[in-house]
């Protein structure tokens, strides 16, 4: 026979509370006790880590009790609560007032069993917001392939046991400086909103130094009211206004030279609803992020959005290049996705990838078997085919050969290539092609990321394995045949997208939402609550 779900959790209830041996109490403590910890039992039973954790410790709140600990955990957790908003969370997925108001009305020990396992739940609900995030990135772009690190229930109830609630609760959001920073740019984007915001647009095509008018005031007015500029009353493009063009310009990725053209009033003219919109991303981004044991104490950043690789030694940028990314098109933009680098190649062959075969170099091929003859055809053994037999009778599904470029001066990944293998083969490498690094914004690859300066890259990686990285990279390269080099200490890669980003020191950074993932992102960050709040300004 089939009992009743409810039933069989008070019986499980019942059990538990049986083999802790507290049906030995006196009836009047008994009663009290039981009561309490019978809710506390039936209502966990249906919660494996809370199950756990409460059977483990009898069933003794964390919570409800009497002492000062319980009433200083109770009290840093609804205070969290009222505060998720400070993280870009919604207020009405932690509705501290509903849980204060049933702590209050608890006054039977049944009614606090029942609060005590709601304030877990609550916690629990409230760490994974904070540490990991309100979405799932995957299921938001599909580019994005990243699988925040949840903390299991067990990690944080312990917690609950082994830590003052202060601390404990301050640590559950990230602690990573970056998002540190954000906060506080969010903060003050939205004290600057209820202010008014940046005043009205400037409206010019272009304004240079030595101009004045209206435009240049309206100009000026902008920059002082985003902190570029001081207070001043003149109304004529002076030095110093040039000065904050260009510290502006240099913010927002753009060329430096202190006038205010077509890409530098667009920039300035981005209303402050906007960029506290991609504030509020890239913490939810940064949280995505949150790994228990961080990124790695030596790793590399590519911030798609920004063109830019980094190395990173215990957090500090140790060296920095420009970067080309895929482009815009859906099938060519870099995805997003963390791995490890694990050896580089000098001189290495390009195996062209099957997507670019059949869609790019086959359609050359059967007008023409003997075009792109830079590239060897290979079939399944690796034997090079006979160009002469023609091409015309297969199609994209059917075309069963292989193609490779064999390293050279010409070769599409240059002299090295930098290797994470991942299931999306993506790499960063060099490339021939380098009038494209002059370039502002620069979407070209067919995916992967391509360096300015790799030689210098692989320099920086060998130093902390070779005496002379600079010799033993370039014996390896005049040798003009393929070499691997294993990294002895393999490095963590995180290829980013942030178009709102910090720096240990100066201003907040905002680039162009190159893929439109961040306006995706937000959609969806609306669609669970979160919203800017009063006017739109």
């Amino acid at each position: 026979m089939m009992f009743p779900r409810a039933f069989r959790f008070r019986m499980a209830a019942a059990a538990a509370l049986v083999s802790l041996g507290l049906t030995a109490l006196p009836a009047p403590a008994l009663a009290q006790v039981t009561a309490f910890k019978q809710a506390v039992a039936e209502t966990v039973a249906e919660h494996d880590g809370l199950n756990d954790f409460y059977r483990a410790r009898l069933f003794e709140p964390v919570w409800t009790g009497g002492e000062a600990l319980h009433r200083d955990r109770r009290a840093m957790l609804i205070d969290a609560m009222r505060r998720v908003e400070a993280h870009g969370i919604p207020a009405a997925r932690h509705d501290a007032d509903r849980l204060y108001r049933m702590l209050r009305a608890a006054d039977t020990p049944r009614a606090r069993g029942e609060a005590e396992v709601e304030m877990s739940l609550a916690y629990l609900r409230l760490a994974r917001d904070l540490q990991t995030g309100i979405l799932d990135p995957r299921e938001v772009v599909r580019a994005i392939k990243r699988d925040p690190e949840a903390r299991s229930p067990e990690d944080l109830l312990a917690r609950l046991g082994s830590e003052e609630p202060r601390a404990l609760f301050r640590s559950l959001a990230p602690q990573s400086p970056e998002y540190v920073r954000l906060m506080a740019t969010r903060v003050a984007l939205e004290d600057q909103r209820a202010r008014g915001g940046w005043g009205p647009a400037v409206r010019a095509s272009k304004l240079s130094p030595g101009d004045s008018g209206e435009a240049v005031v309206a100009l000026r007015n902008r920059l002082v009211s985003m902190g570029y500029l001081g207070h001043t009353s003149t109304a004529f493009y002076d030095r110093a206004m040039e000065r904050a063009v260009r510290d502006f310009q240099e913010d927002h990725g753009q060329e430096i030279d202190g006038v205010a053209g077509d890409a530098t009033l667009s920039a300035l003219n981005v209303g402050i609803d906007e960029r506290l919109k991609s504030v509020i991303v890239a913490m939810e981004r940064e949280r995505w992020m949150n790994r228990p044991g961080g990124l790695g104490e030596r790793h590399i950043k590519v911030n798609l959005t920004e063109f830019k690789a980094r190395i990173y030694d215990d957090d500090k940028v140790t060296f920095e290049t420009r970067a080309v990314v895929g482009s815009r098109e859906s099938d060519r933009q870099t995805p997003e996705f963390s791995d490890v680098m694990e050896f580089m190649e000098i001189n290495p062959s390009w195996y062209v990838p099957r997507s670019i075969v059949v869609n790019e170099y086959l359609p050359m091929l059967r007008r023409n078997p003997y075009s792109v003859s830079h590239l060897e055809i290979t079939d399944s053994r690796g034997r090079q085919v006979n160009r002469g037999r023609g091409f015309s009778q297969y199609s994209a599904s059917s075309f069963p050969f292989s193609m490779r470029q064999p390293p050279g001066p010409k070769n599409a990944l240059g002299s090295v290539k930098f290797m994470f293998p991942n299931r999306y083969n993506i790499y960063l490498h060099d490339t021939p092609a380098q009038s494209l690094f002059s370039r502002t914004v620069r979407t070209f690859s067919h995916g992967c990321v391509r360096l300015n300066d790799p030689h210098d890259f692989a320099y920086a990686l060998l130093a902390k394995q070779e005496a002379d990285p600079v010799g033993f990279f370039q014996n390896h390269l005049g040798k003009r045949s393929t070499v691997r080099v294993n990294l002895e200490t393999k490095v963590p890669v995180h290829l980013i997208y942030r178009t709102a980003f910090t720096t240990a020191k100066g201003r907040t950074q905002y680039r162009d939402d190159i893929y439109g993932r961040d306006a995706q992102i937000w959609r969806a960050l609306e669609a669970s609550g979160v919203s800017l709040g009063g006017l739109q300004s």
